[in-house]
């Protein structure tokens, strides 16, 4: 897909999604119900993503930001507690691919306190990265956004190089 271009009306989950996975195609906009919905989007999409990828999560408080990241994390069969990393600000999880999950809410300004190192042989996953000015001008990042609808979600899905709307 080109970037810009937009399907009519969000995909559904299930076989249309998993085809365009296999294609090469990452649909820029999907809506998502529910919980189990967004753990499940997240669980396909683990597939399109490789060791050294950052993704950066976008999305108000409650939005599904680390809903997310758990469903990364079962989708690789990881059995533990995922809890956003407020206070600790990541946490590393020994899954393969490894991955890291970053949470820069109680940030400010461009402080090194070592994402990049950190992520060095593992997807990372940040949430709250317009806390982190330097994140946004990175144009080899993938971008999620999810917006709060009144039946769910709409995740907005940008491949690295494409151009925030």
């Amino acid at each position: 897909m080109r970037a810009g271009q937009r399907y009519p009306q969000p995909l559904s989950l299930g076989k249309d999604f998993a085809l365009l996975l296999k294609i090469g195609h990452v649909p820029e906009s999907t809506f998502v119900a529910d919980e189990l919905a967004m753990k499940r989007l997240a669980g396909e999409l683990i597939t399109r993503f490789q060791i050294g990828d950052m993704v950066l999560l976008f999305g108000d408080l409650g939005a599904g930001k680390t809903t997310f990241v758990r469903g990364i994390l079962e989708s690789l069969n990881w059995k533990g507690i995922v809890r956003s990393p407020t206070f600790n600000l990541m946490q590393v999880f020994e899954t393969e691919p490894p991955i890291v999950h970053a949470d820069l809410y109680r940030l400010s300004g461009d402080a090194d306190f070592g994402l990049e190192e950190a992520g060095n042989g593992r997807i990372t996953f940040v949430e709250w990265p317009e806390r982190f000015a330097s994140l946004l001008s990175r144009t080899d990042c993938w971008r999620i956004k999810i917006e709060i609808l009144k039946d769910g979600r709409n995740v907005c899905i940008l491949l690295p190089g494409e151009q925030v709307p």
